[in-house]
């Protein structure tokens, strides 16, 4: 069964660094888009980061320039580096990929099970 299963985050100041990471797992034969979504308290889920399987990112407007999407094939992992945060990027970061698993070769959508990212002092 595929899976994708997140680490890291927790508790930062404003103006610090985290990185959280996603891995995907189970039988898979192969991992297209890898994207990055939060949901913060109230609030809709939205999109952060997405990159494709060459390597091509797009990001949400407020984190361009703060947020580094990057991925790593042989791991099947997708990580977001977050800088320079703000109480505003406090929520739950979500990892979501499309993939096609292996023998079946089905297509579907994952997603991970969420980290809390807070920023606070």
């Amino acid at each position: 069964q595929v899976q994708l299963v997140e680490s890291g985050g927790g508790l930062v100041r404003p103006g610090g660094s985290m990185a959280v990471s996603c891995v995907a797992t189970g039988s898979i034969d192969r991992i297209y888009d890898m994207k990055w979504y939060r949901q913060a308290p109230g609030e809709q889920r939205e999109f952060v980061a997405q990159i494709s399987a060459i390597g091509t990112t797009q990001y949400e407007d407020s984190v361009k320039g703060r947020f580094t999407i990057s991925r790593d094939n042989a791991k099947k992992m997708v990580s977001l580096r977050m800088h320079n945060l703000s109480p505003q990027d406090t929520a739950v970061y979500y990892c979501n990929a499309k993939i096609r698993d292996s023998p079946d070769g089905r297509l579907g959508e994952y997603w991970g099970q969420g980290t809390q990212v807070t920023v606070s002092s």
